[in-house]
């Protein structure tokens, strides 16, 4: 069966996202852990997690994905940011504890002029700091389409932070669609050579998690800006090749399109009819 879901407000609770996720037929969802933009998180409900549970359970919902905020940014040259990012993920993980067993994704960040080099030993150094033995949540590094200074452009860019993180088996990615095609790696037209180079540089045993997002602009383009499935480069005819290739089709796949719930419902459809079951 095809695991699909989107992004859900957080702002209701885990019970209220699985209500949500029922009206639209998914089977998982992600969530931000707090506002986007940053801030305090909610401080944890157990009676909302013990009804989320419940809900979970009825609706075959096996598995969901955080989203730290994109404020959290560990290779910031400003002392200060970094200490946020530090802090927001430590609390963050920590609050994981509470639905044990899923993953937690964030943007590895920009160096802002710092380099590569100096942006890749901040971010391995905090997961370095933060990563415990005891933890059950997976933490997943996204892929990035390369505007600016981000770090992650490239598969290669990723592997370096995985080879520095000691407890490296509490690590995975998440690959973002629209991210690597605007980031240059094509989807369209050789999905099968671009998984293959994502397997020898980083492994595909490391891909926990699709996010599964047209692009605006484009191959290439490093501009990050998604589009409903099917309105923008991608197409929907590769992302029915991408949701049913063997390397993919088991993972759990995100939208996070420019939609409300009923768009949202409407692209899950049309996904699950052309899923070969």
């Amino acid at each position: 069966m095809l695991e699909i879901g989107c992004h859900l407000s957080s702002a209701k609770g885990y019970e209220a996202m699985a209500k949500d996720a029922e009206k639209i037929c998914a089977n998982t969802f992600q969530f931000f852990t707090r506002n986007p933009r940053g801030g305090t998180a909610k401080e944890m409900n157990p009676r909302d997690i013990e009804k989320f549970r419940e809900r979970a359970k009825k609706q075959g919902i096996n598995r969901i994905l955080a989203h730290a905020p994109y404020t959290l940014n560990a290779c910031s040259a400003d002392e200060k940011v970094r200490e946020f990012a530090y802090n927001t993920m430590k609390d963050d993980l920590a609050r994981m504890e509470f639905t044990p067993g899923n993953c937690y994704n964030f943007h590895p960040g920009s160096h802002v002029n710092q380099g590569v080099e100096t942006g890749i030993s901040y971010i391995s150094g905090m997961l370095n700091e933060i990563l415990t033995r005891e933890q059950t949540t997976t933490v997943l590094l996204e892929t990035m389409a390369g505007k600016g200074s981000e770090v992650g452009r490239n598969f290669e860019e990723l592997r370096e932070i995985l080879d520095r993180v000691q407890l490296s088996d509490k690590m995975g990615v998440c690959l973002d669609t629209c991210h690597v095609y605007d980031g240059g790696y094509d989807i369209v037209n050789d999905l099968d050579g671009v998984l293959t180079q994502f397997d020898r540089v980083i492994g595909l045993s490391r891909l926990k998690a699709v996010h599964l997002n047209d692009s605006m602009f484009g191959f290439g383009s490093h501009k990050d800006r998604h589009a409903r499935i099917g309105e923008g480069k991608i197409g929907s005819e590769a992302m029915i090749r991408i949701i049913n290739h063997p390397a993919l089709r088991d993972l759990p796949f995100y939208l996070e399109t420019p939609n409300e719930l009923p768009g949202y419902a409407e692209e899950i459809d049309f996904l699950r009819k052309a899923y070969q079951e």
